[in-house]
């Protein structure tokens, strides 16, 4: 028996790209910030870690509908490592997260508007998504 499982909840950094396969299918890439804050020597520490996910079908088209840059998301779904070849003609490889099941966790107008400071634990949350690291020469 083996697992491959990933249950994230993070902010979207941009709006979901829609894009589609030869065969029509929808295909919905965007990439969401996941926080880790820690005491030490009695100071806050913080690191942001951007993750690559991926949808296809009708949850990339919900995707593409519903959610924007700065909403809170749940994302469950599977690492997926892939390559492909740059620019340049070099090997690359990019892991993702290919969705099974989104679930927005914040109100539209809470985001459109800014209006909550407080996330839905009572933490405080910053007002921006700090902008994600560029894809370097992705086929897509």
């Amino acid at each position: 028996m083996s697992v491959n499982k990933v249950i994230l909840v993070g902010r979207l950094g941009a709006d979901p790209e829609i894009r589609y396969t030869a065969e029509g299918q929808p295909v919905a890439t965007f990439r969401i910030a996941t926080n880790e804050v820690w005491m030490k020597n009695g100071e806050r520490q913080e690191h942001t870690e951007w993750h690559r996910i991926v949808a296809f079908g009708r949850l990339a088209e919900i995707c593409g509908e519903y959610l924007s840059k700065g909403r809170q998301v749940y994302i469950e779904g599977r690492l997926r490592t892939r390559s492909f070849e740059d620019r340049e003609g070099q090997r690359r490889y990019i892991t993702e997260i290919v969705a099974s099941d989104m679930r927005m966790l914040d109100g539209r107008r809470e985001v459109e508007s800014g209006s909550s400071s407080l996330g839905p634990y009572g933490e405080s949350r910053q007002d921006s998504v700090p902008e994600p690291p560029p894809d370097d020469d992705l086929p897509f």
